[in-house]
């Protein structure tokens, strides 16, 4: 979403990083490059120029003028001044002290409101929560079957309303929940094509009924500003305590992101990154900071790596790696493991200065990755376990198996080579063939 923005900033903060001394103008014009890449990220004005304005009183200052490093001090400013933008501080949900915690999803058609329910609700089963999604949309057809469908994705309950009146179900919804034991209560309200009276006095009348920890509107990225204007009217006329920007993974400018919570002073506390049921992330303002200004986000890579690889896994690999036992089945594994931590430019764009590399188009990668799954598929458990079987024959036959051409069986088996030698090399200490894993293109 923010590669474009990104790229200008980074742009901007070479030149200044370039310079061994700023002065006020050089500072001035790097502010006004800002003020300008942020506006034409779909930034809200109002809010580009009160950002641009305390960078500007900030980095004029003497520290930073007279500093032995005064690029890096700018975008060390940029950098805070972005978090604070973005809320500060993840803003974390509401629980209630005594079950069930009621949480009320509201937004427009289209914003990806029951999908988002569903994301919602597996990422507290992962907790060990005990879930209830609730049907509230009794005039969009089919509302309830699809929540039905995505809470048995999630291995979650649904509740079945009896009544058609939204208020009544929410209420009956919430009593259940407590006699049944269920800890959260998720409940997916109707929403409109366009915002009008008879959804908000909806939305107010059931908010009034079931008194929700949490109220989070859902809102679609890709919208822009569009955005931030629904919420200020949902938060106007119904009010809400949290944001959850849908779509963050297309390619919108990014604006209503960083406009949401000045605009509303309501915190983002999720972003959806997919449509997979896991495609749900907290939101960190930190993190998220970093990713915009080419820092990368480790932190989130090593979580997602950590939800990914049990510690059994990683032991039983890296054995196999020390005794160079490392087959094409383990690397199949592996292959899987990466694809659970999203796309390989999604990956990239948390590695810290991997995306300033001249990486070129990465899109094809999980192609590729998908491909070179069905090679390996192909293969027999024998030849998964001894590459060296893999004659001619067997390799114009794996092809077929596979839908792709002979040499991109070699290919994959040559890169498969590659690396278990690499792997031996690391193992004998002589770290410094590691260079060998950037050369060229990656093994998968």
């Amino acid at each position: 979403m923010f590669d474009s923005l990104t790229g200008k900033l980074e742009t901007i903060f070479k030149n200044l990083r370039s310079r061994g001394v700023l002065k006020e103008e050089d500072v001035k014009a790097a502010v006004r490059e800002v003020r300008l890449a942020l506006l034409e990220a779909d930034v809200n004005f109002k809010v580009v120029k009160e950002f641009v304005g305390t960078i500007q009183a900030r980095a004029v200052g003497q520290e930073v003028l007279t500093s032995l490093t005064p690029g890096q001090q700018v975008i060390k400013i940029v950098h805070e001044e972005l978090v604070a933008l973005l809320g500060g501080s993840q803003a974390k949900l509401h629980l209630a002290p005594n079950p069930p915690t009621v949480i009320m999803m509201m937004g427009l058609q289209g914003s990806g409101k029951t999908t988002t329910a569903g994301k919602l609700a597996q990422y507290f089963k992962k907790q060990g929560r005990r879930v209830l999604l609730v049907p509230a949309d009794t005039r969009r057809p089919a509302a309830a079957q699809q929540l039905s469908v995505l809470a048995g994705q999630a291995g979650v309950d649904t509740f079945a309303p009896g009544e058609q009146d939204p208020v009544a179900i929410c209420r009956a919804a919430v009593a259940d929940a407590v006699k049944t034991l269920h800890e959260v209560v998720i409940l997916d309200t109707a929403g409109r094509l366009q915002i009008d009276e008879p959804l908000m006095d909806e939305l107010r009348r059931i908010k009034d009924a079931v008194k929700p920890q949490e109220t989070l509107l859902v809102a679609d990225a890709m919208t822009g500003q569009e955005a931030v204007n629904i919420a200020g009217k949902f938060n106007a006329d119904v009010g809400f305590n949290g944001v959850v920007l849908t779509k963050l993974d297309g390619d919108a400018r990014g604006g209503a992101a960083l406009s949401i919570k000045a605009a509303t002073g309501t915190p983002i506390k999720f972003v959806g990154m997919g449509e997979k049921l896991d495609a749900l992330e907290p939101f960190f303002p930190d993190r998220m900071s970093s990713r915009i200004l080419g820092m990368g986000d480790v932190l989130s890579l090593i979580e997602k790596a950590h939800e990914s690889v049990s510690p059994d896994e990683a032991l039983k690999l890296a054995r196999k790696m020390r005794t160079n036992a490392f087959d094409l089945e383990d690397f199949r594994n592996q292959l899987r493991q990466v694809k659970k931590l999203g796309s390989v430019e999604q990956i990239i764009g948390m590695i810290p200065g991997l995306n300033k590399m001249k990486l070129g188009d990465v899109s094809g990668n999980d192609k590729e990755l998908v491909n070179t799954e069905a090679i390996i598929n192909s293969m027999t458990a024998k030849e998964r376990r001894d590459h060296t079987l893999i004659n001619g024959s067997r390799r114009l036959r794996i092809a077929r198996g596979s839908g792709t051409q002979v040499q991109d069986v070699n290919r994959l088996l040559k890169r498969f080579v590659e690396m278990r030698k690499m792997m031996k090399s690391m193992n004998s200490g002589k770290m410094g063939k590691m260079a060998k894993m950037f050369g060229g293109r990656m093994p998968f």
